[in-house]
């Protein structure tokens, strides 16, 4: 038995124990995996939690708001993701100590190839530069991007990544909400990484009536699949990528990293799309099919 967790705030909805355990299955290898919900717990102690699933046996755990950031500050050993991107969202308590990974950079590389094979990214705006944002902002630098227009309220963030990106060699700058309307049509992607289209955030992070059949849509957001930023580019005729989509792909990267000591990547390779499948079946095709 596979131990392993996911360590964040207000995650009881989360389908990240039916990803992994379901992959688990798959492959006959059975996988338990346990939510430590920050939620409601005063004065929680992150080092501590991860220290305590170190020794009750976990394998590792996945991490997400708000620890990304402690989760690579913790670790001893970071892979490429975390160098680039500065936040991780993948532990693993290896013989050398605790390595820290970051799936939704190499998550969403392997999505946005799935959908659109070797279309480069062009210009996009990037809407939100919290860990999620940094991440999939470097995951566009291997993809084609040209140059990225950073969107956030938090100026100090937003001017921060945009530095950081740029010493990668990745062009970007940050705009207001102004320009970004003014210029969209212009621009091929649009990157939606803030919590705006969540269940417990609703609305829409921008105007979207500047989308066209230009461009190429993605939201993070997958609570629920059909956002008003998906629909709308739905409807505007763009090229889509649902947040389901990083979900099965940074998932299923984590597995692998989790599992490399019993379960090849060969092994793992065909089970990926029937996953996909799967999530999209449940997550997006109930409305789709209704609209």
């Amino acid at each position: 038995m596979i131990k392993l967790g996911l360590v964040g705030e207000g995650i009881a909805k989360s389908q990240s124990p039916d990803l992994h355990e379901r992959l688990g299955a798959s492959l006959g290898e059975p996988v338990r995996y346990d939510l430590v919900d920050s939620r409601g717990v005063a004065d929680f102690d992150f080092p501590n939690a991860i220290q305590k699933l170190r020794a009750e046996g976990y394998r590792g755990t996945n991490v997400t708001f708000p620890f990304k950031e402690k989760a690579a500050q913790l670790a001893d050993i970071r892979g490429e993701g975390v160098r680039r991107v500065g936040t991780a969202n993948t532990l693993l308590f290896d013989a050398d100590g605790l390595r820290a990974e970051n799936t939704d950079y190499t998550g969403f590389i392997s999505a946005y190839r799935h959908s659109f094979g070797s279309q480069p990214a062009g210009e996009v705006l990037l809407i939100g530069a919290g860990g999620v944002g940094r991440a999939v902002a470097c995951a566009l630098g291997e993809l084609a991007v040209s140059h990225i227009h950073i969107l956030e309220h938090d100026a100090s963030r937003a001017e921060s990544l945009s530095r950081d990106l740029n010493a990668m060699g990745i062009k970007a700058a940050c705009i207001t909400s102004e320009q970004a309307q003014q210029e969209l049509p212009q621009w091929q992607g649009v990157v939606n990484c803030s919590p705006i289209g969540h269940i417990n955030h609703p609305g829409c992070p921008i105007d979207t009536a500047g989308l066209g059949a230009q461009h190429w849509v993605f939201d993070a957001v997958y609570i629920p699949a059909h956002t008003e930023l998906l629909n709308a580019a739905h409807q505007a005729g763009a090229k889509t990528l649902s947040g389901v989509d990083l979900f099965v792909f940074q998932g299923v990267d984590a597995f692998r990293f989790f599992t490399a000591d019993c379960i090849t990547s060969e092994q793992i390779d065909p089970h990926v799309i029937p996953l996909r499948t799967h999530y999209i079946e449940q997550l997006v095709a109930p409305q789709r099919s209704n609209s």
